[in-house]
């Protein structure tokens, strides 16, 4: 199955977050059966990005207590990721409205609860 991403914006998007992710232990990338690219971590996701509207797409893994927190932002770049977000699951559309270093904090916070212990571990003693 091949990703279906159009823009040079989504592109760069993935590529970005791809870069990122390279940094923290036994993430792997894969397509998933709709297209979307998938960070995981012992073949769990928590990262999913597509495109929707020729914007790039992401959702993220969060805790329930984040998720809640983000939602409830005036004039939020978030909302509840449709039909997971009962998990924690939140998702944004562009790159414009959400600041990278708070993206990066909510990848960590994906990884950390999706990731085993041993990975966790191995995590801290790199200082990513």
């Amino acid at each position: 199955m091949t990703y279906k991403f159009e823009t040079a914006e989504s592109l760069a998007w993935v590529a970005k977050v791809r870069d990122f992710c390279r940094q923290l232990p036994e993430v792997e990338e894969k397509v998933d059966g709709f297209g979307h690219i998938t960070f995981r971590v012992k073949d769990k996701p928590f990262i999913m990005m597509g495109e929707s509207d020729g914007q790039p797409s992401t959702a993220i893994k969060t805790q329930m207590t984040t998720q809640e927190f983000l939602l409830q932002q005036e004039d939020t770049a978030y909302r509840r990721t449709p039909y997971i977000g009962q998990h924690g699951w939140v998702s944004f559309i562009g790159t414009d409205r959400v600041p990278w270093e708070e993206i990066t904090d909510l990848i960590r916070e994906g990884y950390a609860r999706t990731a085993p212990k041993k990975l966790l571990a191995l995590l801290q003693a790199k200082g990513t």
